[in-house]
């Protein structure tokens, strides 16, 4: 936690931005996995935290901004809850601890909010939230408040200098990780005996995954979460994985490397497009700038790459206008981050990535791209380019003439096999660009194989 001032600054902000009526913060309850009190590890909803600070179940926040007044309600333990759990300080005391001086018991919040002028909440994203706000306001049908989500979007987008200190935290642990399991790697492992040292490196440091690790050497599926192939000479190991911290923070990597102790030629030529293409998309961020166009930008400069490989053909800008790109990088260039991976996603994307001004693309890659809005001082985000060869989209795509203008899919049928290639970042956009957070994590083809040669 940080200081009780932080939260009530942020409180007091919101307050403000809002200008009246109540608003309704709801922390996250337990989730049973298979029976009731076998739970699965608890994560609390980040917008509660951002303003409360507790990292607790069970807890639900009011802002009454008609009566200027903060009210923490969640219940007490009882003495079953002593002898499971342990004894944890009152609840008087947690909401003292962020600035909170009163709190009641969970069955009063009714009573709030049926006395309220007008209600605030944010989109239930869980099933009991849905059922809470329900009982709670006697309706069926619920309409999640606008201008609460924007002054939330606003506020939580712009990172204070104590939050830019936690998310390093949590990159600098991030990419230990990552070295770590590049060193660690070795031909005949299954992909869970990787993946498991570094959930192992992330706990021995007393924090947590930020998400479930992609460890894989089919890197073209891309959340491929399935752990059984076995590694071997010649193969690629990709490795997207972050730590968060007890604070709640997260970092968000992705490293790319050989099994053995060199890249193929093949993997040397595509690791080096996705990595000039890494470095032209961060060398462009700055403030003003829409990360659309740095998506486009990065789009371009693998374009431009594929061509000297000779897997893409044709003019670069009406190859990209066509999406022919597409076939290599289907995604979007990066997302914000902060307290979630991706931060604030269950808000709506649209309102985190996007403007009114601003719609997000229905077209395919570009509907993928979470972020396209102008970049602003304090946003943290992340760039992570990629090739992705998938040999069903190769044979859907066959046939189709524009497609044809740009593919070289006789050269293209060779790599059916290559798998795939990411490269990711998290970076700060600073009053005039920006800068990579954390530790610096090897990259280049030279410093990744140096690695791989020493472990090996």
């Amino acid at each position: 936690m940080f200081d009780a001032n932080t939260y009530t600054q942020r409180r007091q902000q919101l307050k403000q931005q809002l200008g009246g009526g109540l608003i309704l913060l709801l922390g996250n309850e337990e989730a049973s996995m298979n029976y009731k009190d076998n739970w699965y590890p608890f994560y609390q909803d980040s917008t509660f935290r951002y303003y409360f600070g507790l990292d607790l179940a069970d807890l639900t926040g009011i802002l009454d901004i008609d009566r200027d007044e903060v009210i923490l309600f969640g219940p007490e333990q009882s003495m079953d809850d002593v002898i499971w759990m342990g004894a944890l300080p009152s609840l008087a005391s947690l909401a003292e601890q962020v600035g909170v001086s009163k709190v009641l018991p969970t069955e009063k919040i009714a009573n709030y909010i049926a006395s309220a002028k007008s209600l605030h909440f944010l989109p239930p994203y869980r099933p009991e939230h849905l059922l809470k706000l329900q009982a709670w306001t006697g309706k069926t049908v619920l309409e999640p408040s606008l201008p609460l989500i924007q002054a939330v979007v606003a506020q939580r987008s712009i990172k204070s200098e104590e939050e830019i200190q936690e998310i390093e935290r949590a990159v600098n642990y991030t990419a230990r990780m990552h070295r770590n399991v590049m060193q660690f790697a070795r031909e005949g492992m299954k992909e869970h005996e990787v993946a498991s040292e570094a959930l192992r490196y992330a706990e021995s440091t007393g924090n947590l995954l930020s998400f479930p690790i992609i460890c894989t050497t089919q890197g073209q599926i891309l959340h491929n979460h399935y752990r059984g192939n076995t590694l071997r000479q010649g193969d690629m190991l990709l490795l997207d994985a972050g730590i968060q911290t007890p604070a709640g923070y997260a970092g968000d990597m992705t490293r790319t490397f050989p099994v053995g102790p060199t890249f193929t030629g093949r993997q040397r030529e595509l690791y080096q497009v996705v990595l000039e293409t890494h470095e032209a998309a961060m060398a462009a961020l700055k403030p003003g700038i829409l990360y659309k166009d740095v998506h486009l930008l990065a789009c371009r400069k693998l374009t431009d790459g594929l061509k000297q490989v000779g897997l893409m053909r044709g003019d670069t800008e009406e190859a990209v206008q066509a999406g022919a790109h597409t076939m290599f990088f289907q995604c979007g260039l990066g997302h914000m981050m902060g307290m979630d991976v991706h931060d604030m996603e269950n808000l709506g994307e649209q309102y985190v990535g996007y403007t009114p001004e601003l719609r997000k693309s229905t077209e395919f890659g570009l509907k993928s791209l979470r972020l396209g809005r102008a970049l602003e001082s304090g946003f943290v985000l992340t760039v992570e380019p990629g090739i992705y060869i998938i040999p069903e989209l190769i044979d859907m795509r066959r046939n189709d003439k524009v497609t044809q203008q740009f593919i070289n899919f006789e050269k293209l049928d060779t790599y059916r096999d290559f798998g795939g290639i990411r490269i990711e970042d998290d970076l700060l956009i600073t009053e005039n660009g920006s800068r990579i957070l954390g530790e610096p994590l090897d990259r280049t083809l030279a410093e990744v194989e140096a690695i791989r040669q020493q472990a090996l």
